[in-house]
């Protein structure tokens, strides 16, 4: 560990890594549930993992971060939704392209109201999921505190 670097660096796998040369991001998604089942996507992740979890995507300029849950969660799963409640903020870093990334995501508990159509290409599949299995799926410390939120 280098002493002489400031506290904000993430030090753990990032080496001289500054957040100052890195990028923020902002997302929001939503957790859609239904009959005591959750709706997951399975993507394959920037480092090329095959993992499932619960749709999200980067808010567009002039968009509100409600419509954005929304908008993705549609172009993810093919359902259109409405918003029950907020579920809070999720943030996560990562490396990416040698940019180190900040995210935070915006949540909101989803019901679906109307299958209308199929996922986009960047999703392999979707998965409805009883509640109480959700864990067997998801794998990141995120998803699985959002899971906690609404067991």
């Amino acid at each position: 560990m280098n002493p002489a670097l400031p506290k904000n660096v993430k030090r753990k796998g990032w080496g001289n890594i500054r957040r100052k040369s890195g990028v923020n991001e902002f997302s929001a998604g939503g957790v859609i549930i239904k009959d005591r089942k959750l709706l997951l996507v399975k993507v394959k992740n920037l480092s090329g993992k095959i993992v499932w979890t619960f749709p999200k995507g980067h808010i567009e300029k002039s968009e509100t971060i409600e419509n954005t849950a929304l908008r993705e969660v549609s172009e993810e799963t093919g359902y259109s939704c409405e918003i029950i409640k907020p579920l809070g903020k999720t943030q996560y870093s990562f490396r990416h392209k040698n940019k180190f990334i900040s995210k935070k995501v915006v949540w909101f508990l989803m019901s679906p109201l109307k299958k209308i159509g199929i996922h986009d290409h960047e999703i392999l599949t979707t998965r409805w999921v009883k509640i109480n299995e959700a864990r067997k799926y998801l794998k990141y410390e995120t998803d699985l505190k959002l899971l906690e939120k609404i067991l």
